[in-house]
């Protein structure tokens, strides 16, 4: 069987919406305008959070079917994710401007290379919820199998 080929327009990139909290430090500035890198650069498209915030229907619905939603957040009052989560929309990277150590201040304190920062970052996969695998335990079956219950297990 002949594998599919994969092209380079960006048809086979998964379908992304990204929702900056865009708020007024700069660490807020810093979403918008790295969302608005990442969708010149076709990683995804920028949707506003305040529409999802007074539950947008369609807004929602697209969200609910994309293949990701991507949020990213200023700070630790994490405010786009918290919206996010109250309409039920499931988010797959979300990252957190401070965490990726930018200082919170004010709103036009950042450089070109904040921006790259976080715009490498998502294209880096950081942020993205990680699966834990739970390993298989060795369980000896018995009473001395150490589970406690003195039965044989």
């Amino acid at each position: 069987m002949a594998e599919t080929p994969t092209c380079s327009c960006g048809a086979n990139e998964p379908k992304r919406i990204i929702f900056p909290c865009a708020g007024q430090a700069n660490v807020g500035q810093l979403t918008n305008l790295a969302a608005l890198q990442l969708t010149e650069e076709g990683y995804g498209n920028i949707a506003c959070v305040a529409l999802l915030a007074i539950g947008t229907e369609t807004l929602i619905a697209n969200a609910k079917n994309v293949d990701e939603v991507v949020i990213l957040d200023g700070c630790p009052m994490l405010c786009a994710k918290k919206i996010a989560d109250a309409q039920g929309v499931t988010v797959a990277q979300h990252l957190v401007m401070t965490e990726l150590g930018i200082t919170k201040g004010p709103s036009k304190n950042y450089t070109d290379d904040d921006i790259e920062k976080i715009v490498s970052a998502c294209w880096g996969g950081e942020g993205k919820k990680k699966k834990v695998v739970a390993k298989p335990s060795k369980k000896t079956v018995g009473p001395d199998s150490g589970c406690g219950c003195g039965d044989s297990c």
